[in-house]
């Protein structure tokens, strides 16, 4: 599995399994007519993302077409616009996804009212429809929560940027939309390490070393049993399928640095 993937499944897993609410609506009829009315102003792309649902709908104006996408709107069966992130530069995809884990374990420490004052803002790499490198803005909202703090909708925005300057990176950030405040990256750039415990962290840099569980349990000193839990539970908390995987993605998300 790439760097990308491995990334990429970790966020949509972290969405997808979230515990929704029956009964409680998010409004999704009234944030569409919002979004298609903000489109057709702004001409960007933007993606209205139902995790509930699993689906996604994409509003495209005039700069749909640096992604090859049609001019109106259109529905995919995914929470997750693949049509867009398979047009990004691969190692811009993987900050961006990192920054929007981030982002969501920052959210996780404030009030559930504050979510929609926060946004994600970077710098994307991509190739137009000319095999052109090119820049793009995109930001990241999340605009409906349930009362247990599970969110329902997020809303992406792609827009053409104005900075042309060659560098590596994505420039990310995580800002309050009404007072303009960037968050410091001390706040939140942690926050992906705290995914495992100390303890887990240690048998999951041991396996990265080649080391089997046996041989785990008599360094740390503790049964095999116990490290089988932890492989499971690391399993668990990074929402891949096996150890390998999870090494991976921790390399990627910087839990793990080898």
């Amino acid at each position: 599995m790439s760097k990308s993937l491995s990334v990429e499944n970790q966020l949509m897993n972290t969405f997808l399994e979230q515990k929704f609410e029956i009964g409680e609506s998010n409004d999704i009829e009234m944030y569409k007519q919002f979004v298609t009315n903000y489109v057709k102003i702004e001409q960007c792309v933007a993606v209205l993302s139902d995790y509930q649902t699993d689906c996604s709908y994409i509003f495209a104006g005039n700069f749909g077409s640096v992604f090859g996408l049609p001019n109106e709107n259109s529905i995919i069966d995914s929470a997750f616009e693949e049509c867009i992130f398979s047009k990004i530069n691969s190692e811009d995809l993987i900050e961006r996804h990192v920054l929007e884990l981030n982002f969501y374990e920052f959210l996780k420490g404030i009030p559930r009212e504050e979510y929609c004052n926060y946004s994600t803002l970077s710098r994307l790499r991509m190739k137009d429809s000319n095999d052109k490198i090119t820049y793009i803005n995109h930001r990241t909202i999340y605009l409906n929560t349930f009362n247990n703090g599970s969110i329902s909708l997020a809303l992406c925005l792609y827009l053409p940027s104005t900075d042309l300057q060659p560098r590596a990176g994505i420039d990310g950030k995580i800002f309050n939309i009404k007072t303009g405040e960037v968050i410091a990256s001390e706040r939140y750039k942690n926050n992906t390490e705290n995914i495992l415990s100390i303890r887990e962290t240690e048998v999951l840099t041991s396996v990265a070393k080649g080391n089997k569980s046996e041989q785990i349990a008599a360094e740390m000193h503790i049964s095999v049993y116990t490290v089988r839990r932890h492989r499971q539970n690391i399993i668990e908390k990074l929402k891949v399928a096996n150890t390998a995987e999870a090494v991976q993605t921790a390399i990627v998300m910087g839990i793990l640095s080898l």
